[in-house]
């Protein structure tokens, strides 16, 4: 059996589309790293004027039928979910010792890296979060839409209103813009007999729409300091770690909401560098999906490794969830035993 042991950790944090009803709600009052991490969140998302009440009912509805569950797919909420989630896993597998080589997130999950990483504390975290709401109501409707291509072959459906949106892999891409150039480039891709769906959401991130939400976002920034990360954030906005010329520029962080993200480009250069354990601290799997197409995953050189299920179900799934990552990196000598 090939020793992994010295096989450190890269800690991968989704975005839009990966949220679902509840994801990680097993976890809360049952880890009290994750439990700890959310409160000091919610509390100061609430001190920022943020509905945080609001925000918990809608992560914690029982049901799908229910009118906030319904909810997790509105940006304004699934936004500061995702990063509330994958910010309080991070800090839960730090309570077990777990310290990442390197955090990659995808979208917002890349702006819950710079959480985990230092770059803001939890007080401006709170602030930041209430005010991206306030600057998603500034974008126009629109979506995003994942189609099984690469960014060249769907060159002939992009223009100045619909774009790549994100690159996931050689043949995962996104496309996004506004609603009804999205749908109109939605309708020619299966028509040509491309597959295609739509990603869960209601904006067009990514997308030069959403160009307007990023000005705004910008000066939630002001009085914000932001410091060097304290750990490699490798940037799905640049394919390249985050330096000083980046960390302590507000605009790198506001501007990713209409930039696209470069997900395949960053893990393949991360990989290059060496071999890691990569572990998703989100819902939905999606990034350990793609990442297993990877050729330094497939030869074994670089395994994965979920933190929750890759879709709603009950509380103790998410609990068993984590409890076999946790023991399979304790196994391999990078977290202690619970």
């Amino acid at each position: 059996m090939r020793d992994t042991a010295a096989r450190p950790v890269v800690l991968m944090l989704p975005g839009q589309g990966a949220q679902y009803a509840r994801m990680g709600a097993g976890l809360y009052g049952t880890d009290s790293g994750f439990t700890a991490a959310l409160d000091r969140l919610f509390e100061a998302y609430a001190t920022a004027g943020g509905d945080a009440e609001r925000l918990r009912a809608v992560w914690l509805a029982a049901d799908p039928a229910d009118a906030p569950a319904g909810a997790i797919h509105e940006s304004a909420y699934s936004q500061p979910l995702l990063f509330a989630v994958g910010y309080a896993l991070g800090e839960a597998l730090r309570a077990y010792g777990v310290v990442p080589h390197a955090l990659l997130g995808h979208s917002v999950g890349e702006f819950a890296a710079a959480g985990l990483a230092g770059v803001f504390d939890v007080a401006a975290a709170g602030h930041l979060l209430a005010s991206r709401g306030e600057a998603l109501a500034a974008i126009g409707p629109g979506g995003m839409v994942a189609v099984a291509a690469s960014a060249r072959e769907l060159a002939p459906y992009t223009g100045t209103e619909v774009v790549v949106g994100a690159v996931n892999g050689p043949r995962q891409s996104v496309l996004a813009g506004a609603r009804g150039p999205l749908a109109e480039a939605a309708s020619r891709l299966r028509k040509d007999g491309l597959v295609c769906r739509a990603v869960a959401g209601d904006l067009p991130f990514h997308s030069p729409a959403a160009a307007e939400g990023a000005r705004v976002f910008r000066e939630a920034f002001a009085g914000i300091e932001l410091r060097l990360p304290s750990v490699l954030v490798q940037s799905t906005a640049t394919g390249r770690p985050v330096g000083a010329e980046d960390a302590l520029r507000p605009a790198f962080w506001a501007d990713q909401i209409a930039a696209p993200v470069l997900f395949w480009p960053a893990l393949d250069a991360l990989l290059s560098t060496g071999d890691f354990t990569l572990v998703e601290a989100g819902p939905g799997q999606q990034l350990v999906g793609w990442a297993k197409r990877h050729r330094a995953v497939r030869s074994g050189a670089s395994t994965t490794l979920p933190l929750l299920p890759p879709q709603p179900g009950p509380a103790d799934r998410d609990r068993a969830v984590f409890d076999a990552a946790v023991a399979a990196l304790s196994a391999d000598g990078v977290a202690k035993a619970g």
